[in-house]
């Protein structure tokens, strides 16, 4: 009967945890939808402005050049790590901090500094003794733009003083609820895109003030837009692989469960078995 006890309590407590990652995929899938409006409507945006940038920066030719495009070596490089303040969600984590190491390693790791986007990526580059010089991981507790606007600026600000000569930012882009793709793209200095032979720009306005000004100005605008984007991203790709993970988690405990009470139903009907074999057996025994 101590057998039949002990299955009795894994029983319950595979029930318990099935309640609890049942739970959390729902809470995951209410957040997913939210976060997935967020990212859907913000990327047409992004891509517009980026495409604008595109296009003015392809007719000025070398004098597009500015202080955010300026290509240095590299002393000093800064990989934005986007992750999450929470586990259970898979290999959403492991997958961006795998690039961000391995990118480190690229450059050198004694030229890397990282800025830690969530709880995550700061513990894993702290405990390995990388150089964390800053943690925003209280971005999720309010997600927007405004939020997001000092910490582009400040990027921006050290690799105009030369604190860094290239800043990277790594993250998972939000493919699908079951699939997250990790990217590792340049963030400053800003690449130069060379227009592709055969194709001509749209490009019949007047402008006020001069491209090269509307440029500048965009520029800082675009960076700022491409960070927030990353962390929508992040942050929809988070609850995608957290609801994922949750769902997988409860079927497998529903399998557990199953196998469980299976194997409890053996053993009970064995012990009632042999507990009529014995009163068989001492009936026998009396009547001899």
């Amino acid at each position: 009967m101590a057998n039949l006890k002990e299955i009795r309590n894994r029983i319950t407590s595979v029930s318990s945890t099935m309640q609890i990652t049942s739970a959390m995929k729902m809470v995951s899938a209410a957040k997913l939808k939210r976060a997935q409006d967020a990212i859907q409507q913000m990327r047409p945006y992004a891509n517009k402005l980026r495409e604008l940038l595109v296009n003015l920066s392809a007719t000025l030719g070398e004098s597009s050049e500015g202080a955010f495009s300026e290509h240095r070596e590299v002393r000093n490089a800064l990989i934005v790590v986007v992750t999450s303040n929470r586990g259970l969600c898979g290999a959403f984590n492991a997958n961006a901090m795998k690039a961000a190491v391995r990118r480190a390693k690229e450059i050198g790791k004694d030229k890397v500094a990282i800025m830690a986007i969530g709880k995550k990526a700061n513990d894993f580059f702290t405990s390995r003794g990388y150089t964390v010089v800053a943690n925003h991981s209280n971005i999720y507790d309010d997600l927007s733009f405004e939020n997001t606007t000092p910490i582009a600026e400040w990027i921006m600000e050290e690799f105009l003083k030369g604190g860094f000569d290239k800043v990277e930012v790594v993250y998972n882009q939000f493919v699908n609820a079951a699939s997250q793709a990790v990217q590792c793209e340049t963030y400053l200095p800003v690449d130069k895109v060379e227009v592709e032979e055969g194709k001509t720009m749209n490009m019949d306005y007047i402008f006020e003030p001069s491209k090269a000004e509307i440029v500048e100005d965009l520029i800082p605008k675009s960076l700022k837009t491409q960070l927030y984007k990353a962390i929508l991203d992040s942050n929809a790709s988070e609850h995608g692989a957290r609801m994922t993970a949750m769902h997988k988690a409860t079927d497998n405990a529903k399998d557990l469960k199953d196998e469980l009470v299976l194997n409890y139903n053996k053993a009970r009907q064995a012990a009632i078995t042999a507990e009529i074999l014995e009163i068989v057996g001492g009936a026998e025994a009396l009547a001899g």
